[in-house]
C-alpha cells in the first residue's frame, strides 16, 4: 500500500513538473510587435516580430536578394484589414495574411499570402499570394537599429504602410473607401431602427450632407428624423437640405424655427445657436 502511494505520489509531481515546464516563456532576441491604425473606420495591423542590425551587413547578405523573406524574425509577418482596401491601387479583401517580401537593390515585391501562419518563408508560393505588390525602395539618412513598421495616416481614406530597417525605408500605399463602407453601415442601422430612434435617421442623413452622399435617399432620412422628432437640430438639417435644394424659402422658413427652439433648449451651446443665426442672416441676404 505504501508503495503504491509512494508511486502515485511520484507520478503527480511529474505531470506538475511537467506542466510547469509547458507555461515557461522566454524573452525573444527579436521582440513581438503590434502596430494598429484607424483608417477612416477600416483598423489596419501589423504583426511581427523587430531583428536588430547588431553591426551586420543586412541587404544582399543577412537577408539575400531575390528570394523571399518573411520580412522580420521568428514567425511571418502578418497583416490584417478589416475591410476591403486598396493597396498601390489593387484591391485586397479583409483577411489577415503573410507579408512576404522580395528585396532587390531598385524594387520591393510585397506579397499578401493566404499562407498566413508560416514559419519564416521557406514553404512561401506565390501560387497562394492574393496580392503582390512591387515598390520602390528609399534610402534613409538615419538608421533603424531596430526593424520597425509604423502606419502613417494621410489624407482621409488614405494611408502608407512604411517597413524601416538599417538604412532602408519601404513605403506601401494603402487606400480605404471610406463613404462607401458608411453608406452600407448607414443604410443597415436605418433599416433596423426602431419607430422612435430619430438619432440614427438624423446622424445618417447629416453625415451624407457633409460628404455629398446619396442627396435624395438622404433628404428622406433627414425628413424621416424630423418627423420622428422635432427639435432644432433635426429642422437645421432639414433647413439645409431645403436650401441645397434650391428651396429657399422653405429653408429660411425652417431655419427661424431651429434657431428659436434652440434658444429654448437650456442643452443647447452658445457656438450652436451662433452658427444657426449665422447660418441664417446668410440665406436672407441672398434672397
Amino acid at each position: 500500500m505504501r508503495r503504491m502511494l509512494f508511486l502515485l505520489l511520484t507520478a503527480a509531481a511529474v505531470l506538475t513538473a511537467t506542466a510547469t515546464h509547458a507555461q515557461l516563456t522566454l524573452p525573444r532576441a527579436s521582440a513581438h510587435a503590434v502596430v494598429t491604425q484607424t483608417v477612416g473606420t477600416t483598423d489596419l495591423t501589423v504583426t511581427y516580430s523587430r531583428p536588430g542590425v547588431k553591426s551586420r551587413a543586412i541587404w544582399g547578405a543577412l537577408v539575400p536578394y531575390d528570394k523571399p523573406w518573411r520580412t522580420g524574425a521568428n514567425e511571418i509577418t502578418q497583416f490584417t484589414t478589416a475591410d476591403t482596401i486598396q493597396v498601390e491601387g489593387q484591391t485586397l479583401p479583409a483577411g489577415t495574411y503573410g507579408l512576404v517580401t522580395i528585396p532587390s537593390a531598385d524594387q520591393w515585391i510585397i506579397a499578401f499570402t493566404k499562407d498566413k501562419d508560416m514559419w519564416g518563408a521557406f514553404d512561401y508560393t506565390s501560387d497562394h499570394d492574393q496580392l503582390r505588390v512591387t515598390v520602390k525602395p528609399q534610402a534613409s539618412s538615419e538608421s533603424q537599429e531596430w526593424m520597425r513598421f509604423t502606419i502613417e495616416p494621410g489624407k482621409a481614406g488614405e494611408a502608407d504602410v512604411v517597413f524601416a530597417w538599417e538604412k532602408l525605408r519601404v513605403p506601401f500605399h494603402v487606400t480605404v473607401d471610406v463613404n462607401a463602407k458608411v453608406l452600407r453601415e448607414a443604410r443597415a442601422a436605418i433599416a433596423a431602427a426602431k419607430g422612435d430612434d430619430w438619432r440614427t435617421y438624423y446622424r445618417a442623413a447629416s453625415w451624407a450632407f457633409d460628404n455629398q452622399q446619396v442627396p435624395t435617399q438622404a433628404a428622406a432620412w433627414s425628413a424621416m428624423a424630423l418627423q420622428r422628432e422635432k427639435n432644432f437640430n433635426t429642422l437645421a438639417l432639414a433647413a439645409r437640405y431645403a436650401q441645397r435644394a434650391g428651396q429657399q424659402k422653405d429653408a429660411i422658413a425652417q431655419m427661424t424655427q431651429a434657431v428659436a427652439l434652440a434658444k429654448a433648449d437650456k442643452k443647447a451651446e452658445a457656438e450652436e445657436i451662433a452658427s444657426l443665426e449665422k447660418l441664417l442672416a446668410e440665406w436672407k441676404s441672398a434672397k
